[in-house]
């Protein structure tokens, strides 16, 4: 994205954690960490800028902390808005829908496997109490499976 009229991964980085202050994870923790954890995830898979900036703004839209009018007018690679756009989960929507879109955009499914390995951490789940985290167990499993990925043992 270097050398492009779009965001730096730098400033993507900046726009998202500020876009996501005060928001905590289920285990009360800052979102931002959740999002750099995502982005790194891709990176150590091998993802290019594009996927590491989607990473950083994949749950933006999802959770209210950037409008869909603000995707859309961002200053980001159509690849990268395609990307955000397949891993927002959508009102009523079912998992299957879902995660047929992500398996049908370029780029993203790695995005949410580095989400999905972050949410599935268990460090992360032995914090919450255990029918939360039974429950969450179950659903990453379900799109894991859903993705044609491995769930972790």
């Amino acid at each position: 994205m270097t050398g492009t009229p779009y965001l730096t991964l730098a400033e993507i980085e900046t726009l998202a954690v500020a876009a996501h202050a005060g928001q905590t994870d289920k285990a009360g923790r800052p979102y931002a960490e959740h999002l750099r954890a995502v982005a790194e995830g891709v990176r150590a898979r091998g993802g290019d800028e594009r996927q590491i900036a989607a990473a950083w703004l994949h749950d933006a839209v999802e959770d209210a902390a950037l409008s869909a009018e603000w995707l859309a007018d961002a200053a980001l690679p159509p690849e990268v808005k395609d990307m955000v756009r397949a891993l927002t989960k959508r009102p009523g929507e079912d998992l299957e829908g879902y995660t047929r879109r992500i398996l049908a955009t370029p780029g993203a499914l790695l995005v949410k496997e580095a989400d999905l390995a972050h949410n599935a951490d268990p460090a992360r789940l032995a914090v919450l109490d255990p029918p939360t985290r039974d429950r969450l167990r179950a659903k990453y499993a379900r799109v894991q499976g859903l993705l044609g990925l491995v769930p972790p043992n």
